[in-house]
Order: structure tokens, then C-alpha cells, then sequence
């Protein structure tokens, strides 16, 4: 049987379960996705190059990690048993906001997601699942401001990445 993922409307209310490879045909079905920055000790993020066998963005440059959220799933243990599989580690992670976004790979398929940022820290061990992940590098927010227009680089990392700096550069709503 195929994984099934959370389909939604544009609400983000669950509206049933879809087989993953049918979500990403043709125009895709909106579904739940989340995406994740892991930051070390030094403030740098963890990017990851998907591997080669993906059907969707093979060989481009991602966030630390994404994944489809599951039927019994909130979005940060989605993250947190995607950050095992791919990664071979977990860590806490915080919700830093949530877009909607749909873009086509070529012919071949679609992302149509809502799609939760969330933020974590890890300055550990990182075991790549070779068959999710076939490169992984940290980077300074600086570089990746410098580099986040390259042609291999995700749609969806573009994306969040200007989702996190909108979310840094916020004002303290504490203090106003």
C-alpha cells in the first residue's frame, strides 16, 4: 500500500487521506507538508541535496528536511520522525509560520502544499539516509541570502527562507 498524506482545503481543514504519488501528479492535490532549519551552535543552517532517485527536484539543494504530515500526526512530530529517517537524529522543534504554495517540476509533477516552517537546534552527529539524502552542508544565513537564487535550489526553501527572515526581522509584539 502506498503512504498516504493529509489533504486539505485551503483552510488547512482535513478533508481525507491520498495516496503521496497521486498528491503530486499533474496539478497535485493540496496536502500537508512541513519543512524544517536546523541551526548549530554557530548559527549556521543545515541544508540537504535530495537524492538523485526523487521524482520531484532530484539533486537540488533543500531546507534540513521535509516531509508529508500523516493522518495522526501534528506538524512538529512530522518533523521529528522525518528528521530520524532522513537524518538520524531529532531535536525539539518550534513553529516559525505556515504558506500555501503550488509549482510545477517540468512534466513530470507538482507540489501543491500548505506547508508548516518549523525551527529546531542540533550541533551533533548526522547520518544521511543515502536514499532521501545524497549530500548535506551548513551555511550561514549570509551565504544562503547569497546563494538562494541558484537554479538548484528547491522551490519550497526559497519559500521558507523568506518566511524565516520576515520572522526575525518581526517586531517584539511583547514589547509594543
Amino acid at each position: 500500500m502506498s503512504e498516504q498524506i493529509v489533504i486539505v482545503n485551503e483552510q488547512d481543514e482535513i478533508v481525507g487521506l491520498e495516496a503521496k504519488a497521486r498528491c503530486h501528479l499533474g496539478d497535485g492535490i493540496l496536502h500537508r507538508a512541513i519543512t524544517i532549519f536546523i541551526f548549530n551552535d554557530q548559527g549556521e543552517i543545515l541544508l540537504t541535496r535530495r537524492s538523485a532517485p526523487k521524482m520531484l527536484w532530484p539533486n537540488f539543494w533543500d531546507t534540513s528536511c521535509s516531509t508529508h504530515v500523516h493522518q495522526t500526526e501534528t506538524y512538529e512530530q512530522a518533523g521529528e520522525r522525518r528528521l530520524k529517517e532522513e537524518l538520524g537524529f531529532s531535536c525539539k522543534l518550534e513553529f516559525i509560520s505556515k504558506f500555501q504554495y503550488q509549482v510545477k517540476y517540468k512534466d513530470i509533477g507538482s507540489e501543491n502544499e500548505i506547508c508548516t516552517l518549523l525551527m529546531g537546534h542540533y550541533d551533533g552527529n548526522i547520518n544521511p539516509n543515502p536514499s532521501e539524502v545524497s549530500d548535506c552542508k551548513w551555511v550561514s544565513v549570509q551565504q544562503l541570502a547569497g546563494e538562494i537564487n541558484n537554479v538548484d535550489i528547491t522551490p519550497w526553501l526559497k519559500i521558507a527562507f523568506e518566511e524565516y527572515l520576515a520572522h526575525i526581522t518581526e517586531p517584539n509584539k511583547a514589547g509594543m
